[in-house]
């Protein structure tokens, strides 16, 4: 069974459908590492709570299971522990002695173990992520993408709003062309900001 987080305000279990299949969660900010994992990397096969470690310390048995496991598409492998930063802090003695295990057993798998904090989960690749992973299932239209990327490409110096506003047909078909492009990768920005009209954007 998975174990009750240390944080009740945090307690939202469920599962979310990503390219590894379904994937359980117990907290927000779990849910929201999966989302940015498979959005960094669709093929990432990512495991909740993939094992559990028991072992010794202070001559009591005890026993600690990581959130995650990703294998990434490149071969690297990891052990991931999901939590607040206010959580990880003030049950820092607690979970010590777990998260050194994990760590000496992903170095022997040829991995490694790292802890997922949510300042470095909650950030605007998230929000890019949730908006973009979407897209990347619905169909591009080519009639759409094509008159995109020709004003893309006549623009100086293209950003989001520029593109819709030299497209010259209906706004909400704009947007929706030029977002879509950008959730399949036919236009590229910087995913580590937020996407707005001042957006700049390049063609791949």
């Amino acid at each position: 069974m998975r174990r009750i987080p240390l944080s009740r305000r945090s307690h939202v279990t469920g599962y979310g459908c990503f390219g590894s299949g379904a994937i359980e969660h117990e907290s927000a900010l779990e849910r929201d590492f999966v989302i940015l994992t498979s959005f960094a990397d669709p093929d990432a096969v990512i495991v909740s709570q993939p094992m559990t470690i028991r072992f010794e310390n202070e001559g009591c048995q005890r026993r600690y299971t990581p959130d995650f496991s990703v294998r990434w598409k490149d071969g690297r492998f990891e052990l991931v522990e999901v939590k607040y930063r206010a959580d990880l802090w003030a049950n820092w003695s607690i979970l010590l002695p777990g998260f050194s295990v994990a760590r000496n057993l992903a170095y022997e798998r040829g991995g490694r173990f790292r802890i997922a904090t949510d300042r470095s989960i909650r950030c605007p690749r998230l929000e890019n992520a949730k908006r973009l992973l979407p897209l990347r299932r619905a169909a591009l239209d080519p009639g759409l993408a094509e008159p995109a990327l020709r004003a893309t490409r006549s623009l100086t110096a293209p950003t989001f709003g520029r593109i819709v506003d030299a497209m010259g047909s209906d706004r909400a078909v704009a947007l929706s062309a030029v977002w879509r492009l950008i959730a399949h990768g036919g236009l590229k920005v910087d995913l580590d900001a937020p996407i707005d009209f001042d957006t700049p954007v390049m063609p791949t």
